[in-house]
Order: C-alpha cells, then sequence, then structure tokens
C-alpha cells in the first residue's frame, strides 16, 4: 500500500497566478504547471533566504521532501525559460493556517478544495493559544495571537519559530 502523501504547510498567498512569455504567436504557448507549495519552497529558499531544514520544519515536511520538491519546481522553471511556455500556478497537496489572523494577510483557509484544486483546504492549525517553537535549539514560547509563528525569531538562536 502507498503512503499516503503529506499535506504541506504554507503561509503565503500568492496573488499572480499566470506568467506568460511576450510575443505575437496565435497559439498560446504550452505551460508549465506549478503547485502552491512548490512556489513556497522557491519562496523560502530563495527569498526568505532559509536553509532546507529550517524551511522544511516551516511546511512541516521532512528536508528531503523538500530538496526533491525545490528540484522538481527549478526544473519545471527552466523548461518554461529556455523552451518559451507560460507558468500556470494553481493547486497542490497543501493547507494554510486557521481563520484566527495567523494565515496569509490574517485570513486563513478559503475553503475545501483538496488536492489539486485550487487553494489548500486544511482544517484549523493552532489557534490563539499554544506555543511556538524553535526547530533549531527547541526554544518554546507562547504564540502571539495574529502573528504567525514563522515571522517570531527565537530569542536563544534567531532561527524562525514553527507552531508546535
Amino acid at each position: 500500500m502507498v503512503r499516503p502523501r503529506k499535506r504541506r504547510m504554507v503561509d503565503f498567498e500568492h496573488g499572480l497566478r499566470h506568467f506568460k512569455p511576450e510575443g505575437d504567436s496565435p497559439e498560446p504557448p504550452e505551460e508549465v504547471r506549478l503547485t502552491i507549495d512548490e512556489l513556497e519552497t522557491m519562496r523560502l529558499s530563495y527569498l526568505e533566504k532559509l536553509s532546507q531544514s529550517d524551511a522544511a520544519a516551516l511546511m512541516q515536511i521532512h528536508q528531503s521532501t523538500f530538496q526533491r520538491t525545490l528540484k522538481k519546481t527549478l526544473e519545471k522553471i527552466t523548461d518554461a525559460f529556455v523552451n518559451g511556455k507560460a507558468i500556470r500556478i494553481e493547486g497542490g497537496d497543501y493547507r494554510m493556517p486557521g481563520k484566527d489572523g495567523t494565515g496569509p494577510a490574517g485570513q486563513g483557509p478559503v475553503g475545501g478544495q483538496g488536492r489539486g484544486q485550487g487553494r489548500g483546504r486544511g482544517g484549523r492549525f493552532g489557534g490563539p493559544e499554544g506555543n511556538c517553537v524553535c526547530p533549531a535549539c527547541g526554544h518554546e514560547a507562547p504564540h502571539t495571537p495574529g502573528v504567525p509563528c514563522s515571522q517570531m525569531k527565537c530569542e536563544k538562536c534567531g532561527s524562525p519559530m514553527v507552531r508546535k
């Protein structure tokens, strides 16, 4: 029996969902599809400049899964750039923090769609109470409502915190 795929935690809502090369071709270009969780691996790695292990902890997946996902994403983007394909960002198997103000732009998940169906689904993640924990050193701190744990830095080592 195949092990079920673990849904990834995504704490960012991307507004633009389609990029296509310029040109006067009457036919629409071929498309490469990136999932929301694949985009999140790139964001955490290259924009947030987190190590793979820290980024994987934020997404609540194993570091090797993060690495494979990042590699696959870069291959897709390279294919689009080199071969003049459009890039569509949608779907994936992910979840977002709860509707308690801790999600992207404070809204949390919006719907109950599943794998490959637009925005992620997910039950309540965390809540106003609870703790944030440092994946690097294990230090715990009380969660601040309205502030994602990933935006808090560990007071001992400075690493981004994750929800316990």
